[in-house]
């Protein structure tokens, strides 16, 4: 079962390239979420971990380029919750690979939380700058 679900009235910006990068982002964070929760082994949880954070740094980035090209006023808050989010994913990436910890339905919970709030609150945010 999946653990967020893409609508529009709930995620979308109206900006297109970034509903589909969340949609991508979403179906790798429900991919990674199965796998953690179904008990797959930890090398296919490790690739589908290492997949999505690699995902989201470009997804990141992207977003970025385009604030900073339209003159988005609310460039550097949302750059820095950017930059938070990408700590706690890389510390626990870190983790992961070194045997010290699990990706669990929590860190599940985390990051759809996460996303529960950026996307509404920030994202929607820029909708009419980058239109």
């Amino acid at each position: 079962m999946a653990l967020i679900t893409w609508t529009a009235e709930q995620y979308g910006t109206g900006v297109g390239f970034a509903d589909d990068e969340h949609k991508t982002l979403f179906g790798l964070l429900n991919k990674l979420y199965d796998e953690a929760t179904s008990g797959a082994d930890r090398a296919t949880i490790g690739a589908s971990l290492d997949a999505l954070i690699a995902y989201v740094v470009d997804h990141f980035a992207h977003e970025e380029k385009e604030m900073v090209a339209k003159g988005y006023g609310g460039y550097d808050r949302h750059k820095e919750e950017h930059v938070a989010f990408i700590g706690i994913a890389a510390d626990l990436q870190k983790k992961f690979h070194a045997g010290e910890a699990e990706v669990t339905e929590a860190v599940g919970q985390l990051v759809k939380g996460w996303l529960d709030n950026h996307i509404p609150t920030f994202d929607k945010s820029y909708s009419d700058a980058l239109k």
